[in-house]
């Protein structure tokens, strides 16, 4: 089945889509090598550590060009260093392989039946000395090689692979409380690779279903896909990446990836916090990113925003009936062209959506959206607020053709309407501010708008119906 991009983007990922997924891969599992970490030497028994099993499983796997891994309803205890002593190696504490397949051609299917593949306590993260094991504290930015520390590189990481994937009913615990936590390296916080689940430059077609990702020390789900058009889309259902210390999911790359029932939530909220933060960050590096789609997945509680997109040759990502929720920072930063939110709900401020004063098209659009400030629908009962500022639930000083359209503004709390220029369009949206300071909503008004609130509109540009406090505004001439 092949997806264009102007239909994956225009919302035309269907139930049957889901099915046609779940389906082909039914078929794989029942024709596939069958294989467990245990016929490889694995306990399972929470306590000894299995990182060799599941190393020389995943080996036989990528021998035999794929194959079908099944794990039991237990708790795998994994992780493995090696200690450098100084040999001028990058690392310090070098982490062992765990689960790692490469080029597999025939179908890859992890069946996970509840299984927790749990990181070992006392493991070192962050920069330490090669031959005292001390933490070392290096000011950032620090670049600095030799002193490198990781638990590990993936707790489950595929690349390569042309053959069909499948990831099911599977946890993967990071422990961050269990770990040895040294200085911080890279550009700002902690930026050595650790991360729960890799999949690299894949062209099969890969299902991700329930699986929970947590407490890694960077990111519990990396996404760096083929750098062309593919003909099938990625499907991530009732997946959950939570507390994890960069972001919940990083896309960096690739082409074609549907999260269904997604929540990303609470990074940085577990005692470790590395810049951005961010629940989902689609920040291209070397590759674009193309084709996203998001359908009621969940963005709360994360130490940056919810969702960030400001980076790389990005473009092209649907939100449909999600919920971004700002704790400690913006709800949403979506400011990459052609992305677009439908019946979405915002609880905290956005900022940065894309602007694009040649071509609209390109321009952030947000539809049938809700923009509240109210602290009972977030699970801190904060709502983010940038300092020195009254508070504006969106912050948009320059986006061009930025559109709303049937939006709703209610704030009834701290915050105030948006602050926007004339170049920012409203069509058809209402507005409702109790602060007493004032807000500055001077966009374009299209449509039938309604502002209730203490608003300052000058240089707006009223092309419609527009009544601010129940009076009609003239037409600007």
């Amino acid at each position: 089945m092949s997806v264009s991009r102007r239909d994956l983007i225009r919302g035309a990922v269907t139930t049957a889509l889901v099915a046609t997924h779940q389906s082909s891969l039914s078929n794989t599992v029942q024709t596939s090598e069958f294989v467990t970490p245990e016929m490889f030497g694995a306990k399972g028994d929470g306590k000894t550590n299995d990182t060799a099993a599941f190393a020389a499983m995943s080996e036989h796997v990528n021998a035999r060009g794929g194959g079908n891994v099944v794990l039991r309803k237990t708790t795998y205890i994994v992780g493995m260093q090696v200690q450098s002593n100084g040999d001028g190696s990058d690392y310090a504490f070098a982490p062992a392989k765990i689960m790692e397949f490469s080029g597999c051609s025939r179908p890859l299917i992890v069946q996970g039946n509840g299984a927790r593949l749990k990181c070992a306590d006392g493991l070192r993260f962050g920069t330490f000395d090669p031959n005292t094991g001390r933490a070392t504290r290096r000011k950032l930015p620090n670049y600095a090689l030799g002193e490198l520390s990781s638990p590990y590189h993936w707790m489950i990481k595929i690349e390569n692979c042309s053959g069909t994937i499948d990831i099911s009913d599977l946890e993967l615990d990071g422990n961050l409380e269990g770990l040895n936590v040294g200085g911080p390296w890279g550009d700002t916080g902690y930026q050595i690779g650790t991360c729960g689940l890799g999949l690299i430059n894949n062209d099969g077609l890969e299902t991700i279903r329930n699986l929970y990702t947590h407490h890694h020390a960077m990111d519990g789900i990396l996404i760096n896909g083929a750098d062309h058009d593919r003909n099938v889309v990625s499907l991530f259902t009732l997946v959950r990446s939570e507390y994890n210390v960069r972001q919940g999911c990083s896309i960096v790359g690739g082409r074609g990836y549907l999260f269904e029932k997604c929540r990303f939530n609470h990074t940085g909220k577990a005692g470790l916090a590395s810049g951005p933060g961010g629940g989902v960050d689609v920040e291209a590096e070397r590759k674009k990113v193309r084709n996203l789609a998001f359908v009621n997945c969940e963005f709360s509680n994360n130490h940056g925003p919810g969702l960030v997109a400001d980076q790389g040759d990005s473009e092209g990502a649907i939100f449909r009936g999600c919920t971004f929720i700002g704790t400690t920072s913006w709800s949403a930063w979506p400011c990459m062209p052609r992305f677009r939110f439908e019946s979405c709900r915002f609880v905290g401020p956005i900022v940065n959506a894309f602007g694009d004063a040649q071509q609209p098209a390109r321009a952030t659009q947000f539809l049938d959206c809700t923009f509240l400030d109210d602290p009972a629908l977030s699970p801190t009962r904060q709502v983010y607020k940038p300092p020195r500022t009254d508070g504006p639930i969106a912050d948009l000083s320059n986006n061009p053709n930025v559109r709303f359209r049937r939006c709703s503004f209610i704030v009834r709390h701290a915050h105030t309407l948006p602050w926007t220029t004339s170049k920012v369009i409203f069509e058809d949206c209402q507005m409702i501010q109790l602060s007493p300071n004032p807000s500055y909503p001077r966009g374009t008004y299209v449509g039938s708008n309604v502002i209730n609130g203490n608003v300052d509109l000058y240089s707006a540009v009223v092309k419609g119906r527009l009544v601010v406090n129940g009076k009609l505004q003239p037409l600007t001439r």
